[in-house]
C-alpha cells in the first residue's frame, strides 16, 4: 500500500503545472516572450555622416602628387586644400596620385578621373617619361589626349610643367620642358611652369633621391602652385 501512495503523490506533482494553467481566468493573457533585440534598428543606428558637398579638384599624378616618402597628410594635395579652406574656397580635393605613374598609365585610368566628377583638374605628369627617357612626342600625345577627354566633359585643366636632372642632357631637356607650354598653349590651360620652382634643389627640402620633396618641401611647393590655381578660382 505504502509503494502505491508514493506513485499516486508522484502522479499528482506531474499535473499540477497542468491544473494551474487551465485555471487563469478568461481575461487573463499567459505572458507573452520579449519581442527579440533586431541589431541595426533605427533606434539604436548611428547617423550616416554628411555628404561632402563642396565642388572637387582632382590632383591627378604619378608620386609627386600621391606623396611618396612623406607621412599621410603631407602631400601638396593636402596643403592645398589647407589653403583653399583657409581662404574660404569651397572644394575639396581628391589625391588621384599613383606612384610610378607614367603619361600612358594615366591615360588608362582617366575614366576614373572623370568618374570623380571634378570641376577642375590639376595634372601632374610626364615626369617618369622623362626618367625613362621615353620619347617626346609620346609623352606629349598622352597627355594631349588627357587634357582633350577632360574638356570634353567641361573640367577646367590646370597643367603642372616637369623638368629632369641635367645629365638627360640639354636637348631632350629642352624639348621635354616645351612640350607642356605647347599644350598649354594650344589648350588655353593655366600652366604651372614647375611643380617644384622652389623647392628643388634646396637642401632639408628635397629627399635623398632628389626627386621627391619632404614635408617641408610640400609645404613650400604648395603656396607656389595655388597660386596658379587660384587664377582658375577666381573666375
Amino acid at each position: 500500500m505504502e509503494g502505491m501512495r508514493v506513485l499516486l503523490l508522484a502522479a499528482a506533482a506531474a499535473a499540477l503545472p497542468w491544473l494551474f494553467a487551465g485555471c487563469r481566468g478568461s481575461g487573463e493573457k499567459a505572458e507573452e516572450p520579449a519581442p527579440p533585440v533586431v541589431r541595426g534598428s533605427a533606434a539604436g543606428a548611428k547617423p550616416s555622416p554628411p555628404q561632402d558637398s563642396r565642388r572637387v579638384i582632382a590632383a591627378f599624378g604619378d608620386s609627386l602628387t600621391a606623396g611618396f616618402g612623406v607621412e599621410p597628410g603631407h602631400a601638396y594635395p593636402d596643403y592645398l586644400q589647407r589653403l583653399l579652406d583657409e581662404k574660404g574656397y569651397p572644394y575639396r580635393i581628391v589625391n588621384a596620385g599613383v606612384s610610378g605613374d607614367t603619361t600612358a598609365g594615366g591615360l588608362a585610368r582617366i575614366r576614373e578621373i572623370t568618374g570623380l566628377k571634378p570641376e577642375i583638374v590639376l595634372l601632374e605628369l610626364g615626369g617618369n617619361d622623362g626618367l625613362r627617357g621615353l620619347p617626346v612626342t609620346q609623352t606629349k600625345a598622352n597627355l594631349e589626349e588627357m587634357v582633350v577627354l577632360l574638356q570634353k566633359e567641361g573640367i577646367i585643366v590646370v597643367l603642372a610643367g616637369m623638368t629632369l636632372p641635367r645629365n638627360y642632357g640639354p636637348d631632350y631637356i629642352k624639348a621635354f620642358e616645351q612640350l607642356y607650354r605647347d599644350i598649354a598653349t594650344r589648350y588655353k590651360l593655366v600652366l604651372i611652369p614647375f611643380a617644384l620652382e622652389s623647392v628643388a634643389g634646396e637642401p632639408g627640402l628635397m629627399q635623398r633621391d632628389g626627386i621627391h620633396p619632404t614635408a617641408e618641401g610640400y609645404a613650400r611647393a604648395a603656396p607656389v602652385m595655388f597660386g596658379y590655381l587660384e587664377k582658375v578660382l577666381k573666375k
